[in-house]
């Protein structure tokens, strides 16, 4: 591999196997999708401390939180007919690591924890966009104050090229 074709020098250290695997990742990059982002505004998300009650000896989720789940699929339906939500974006989503920037917007400053409503939006969106929240691989809050319009603002954005640390590899469930 020369340096004109790759725009990097040649490593010394690297013997041709290592070459190849190179010229192959190289080639995978340049053929990967462009990332896919989306930016949503949905209700502000009820705390963890109103989730969830307590029916008998389960825990099920409270009408505060059920309403929530109700409100953001209608935020999100609603950023369907606008054309907002594709089901090109709906399809991204599905298929590659996410990475989430979340800006919680408050009443006050000190009544609530920042990550107390972050469980709910990530079920609630991956439920509504069809993707599952294990694949948020980078996440990012913010606590905002807005006492007039509390939401949270949302903004998903897949991650084509994510890859886990290389010291590590993944072999799968045992079992």
């Amino acid at each position: 591999m020369d340096t004109e074709s790759s725009g990097r020098r040649p490593d010394p250290n690297m013997d041709s196997s290592d070459a190849g695997q190179r010229a192959v990742t190289d080639q995978q990059a340049s053929t990967r999708p462009e990332p896919v982002t989306l930016r949503l505004t949905l209700p502000l998300p009820p705390g963890v401390n109103n989730q969830y009650v307590t029916v008998g000896r389960r825990r099920v989720l409270s009408r505060t939180a059920q309403a929530f789940h109700k409100e953001a699929a209608a935020a999100i339906e609603l950023a369907r007919r606008a054309g907002t939500v594709t089901p090109e974006i709906e399809a991204a989503l599905g298929q590659s690591p996410i990475g989430m920037m979340l800006g919680f917007f408050f009443e006050t400053p000190h009544r609530r924890d920042l990550d107390g409503g972050l469980k709910i939006a990530l079920d609630s969106l991956g439920r509504a966009l069809g993707f599952d929240d294990r694949t948020v691989v980078d996440l990012h809050l913010s606590k905002r104050i807005d006492p007039l319009h509390p939401r949270l603002e949302v903004e998903i954005e897949t991650i084509p090229g994510w890859e886990y640390d290389e010291t590590f590899v993944y072999l799968g469930d045992r079992g």
